[in-house]
């Protein structure tokens, strides 16, 4: 029975680059650059390492160091055009800083997220960037036992630093623009907010703030126009249509609280009449560029993504991770827009 080939060792590179052991640690733990190793050498020796079948025991470098290269991030979903965005956001920070980004997705669910933190801790990250966690205080608990550095975005958690949107500025903009255009005989007007759960963090702020200028420009509003139906398209889409329905038409403004409800609204939106549209303001409180090729104009308020893991990113450049909240603008989109970004010639 052939004998298996051993591993090659860091020295084994060293020995057929000609460099020391140190560079060629230095060069495949990324941090050559702090020891003003030229980039050619650095280039070279990656590239015996890769002839030669090498490849570093993360977990045991982590367990040895404390710093395994590696950097975490939980998000809720990826088929939502926000947490990718925030997806491609975190690897393009991670990699600029040599780490490794693993990033999972829970569904949602806080068992999953729980098991999922477990795991990457397991693995001797660096740190966890917990994105819209169902149960933000359970996370922070393991984290905090394990002495992982952690940072929540999107949803703000205790004890540590948050990055979010401010989505009471967000929602009054967003209103107040949806007011503005609605027709000038704005007496009998009334406009629904329509998507989310009432008493979740973003949700109630967006409420709060779509309410109080609802009352500010009109003078009051009724507990039905309200509609906090979810997330899911498949509610959105029902509420809408039972909505239309009882008014006979669609409301003169309509506040969608995300791009999952709004795509339950759209699911209505297509068996409409061309002319349904007439006299009817439509804002998102969320951005595909895709709205802009709609049949009726739509304004959509976007989350700055990159600005929030900027952000939390500089918060981890720190070492501090002490509790803060830091708060992001998000922009408002007029129709027939398309937003360029950080990434728009990638790929």
């Amino acid at each position: 029975m052939p004998r298996k080939k051993q591993k090659p060792t860091i020295y084994d590179i060293a020995e057929v680059s000609g460099a020391s052991p140190s560079t060629v640690s230095s060069v495949l733990n990324g941090s050559w650059k702090n020891r003003r190793i030229r980039a050619d050498t650095a280039q070279r020796i990656r590239e015996i390492a890769a002839s030669q079948g090498y490849s570093a025991n993360l977990q045991a470098r982590g367990l040895r160091k404390a710093k395994s290269g590696l950097v975490g991030m939980i998000l809720p979903v990826h088929d939502n055009r926000f947490f990718s965005s925030i997806s491609q956001s975190f690897e393009a920070n991670a990699r600029e800083r040599d780490l490794c980004p693993v990033i999972a997705s829970t569904l949602r669910d806080p068992q999953e997220e729980i098991r999922t933190v477990e795991t990457l801790i397991s693995y001797a990250v660096e740190a966890v960037f917990i994105v819209g966690a169902t149960d933000p205080e359970a996370l922070h608990r393991i984290c905090s036992a394990a002495n992982v550095a952690h940072i929540f975005v999107d949803l703000p958690g205790p004890d540590a630093p948050s990055v979010v949107s401010d989505n009471i500025h967000g929602a009054r903009l967003l209103t107040q623009t949806i007011l503005d255009e609605m027709p000038a005989d704005k007496g009998q007007a009334r406009p629904y907010f329509i998507g989310g759960v009432a008493d979740d963090y973003a949700t109630s702020r967006r409420i709060e703030a779509f309410r109080s200028v609802v009352m500010e420009t009109l003078g009051g509003m009724e507990d039905d126009q309200i509609i906090a139906c979810g997330y899911a398209p498949g509610r959105a889409a029902r509420e809408i249509a039972a909505l239309c329905d009882r008014m006979g038409r669609l409301p003169e403004g309509l506040f969608v609280n995300s791009l999952t409800a709004f795509e339950g609204v759209l699911g209505h939106f297509v068996t409409l009449p061309h002319e349904a549209f007439d006299g009817s303001v439509i804002g998102c409180y969320d951005y595909d560029p895709f709205g802009a090729f709609l049949r009726f104009p739509v304004h959509m308020m976007r989350q700055n993504s990159d600005a929030l893991i900027s952000a939390a990113f500089a918060q981890f450049d720190t070492g501090d991770f002490s509790p803060r909240l830091i708060m992001i603008k998000p922009d408002l989109i007029a129709p027939r827009t398309i937003y360029r970004g950080r990434f728009v010639e990638f790929g």
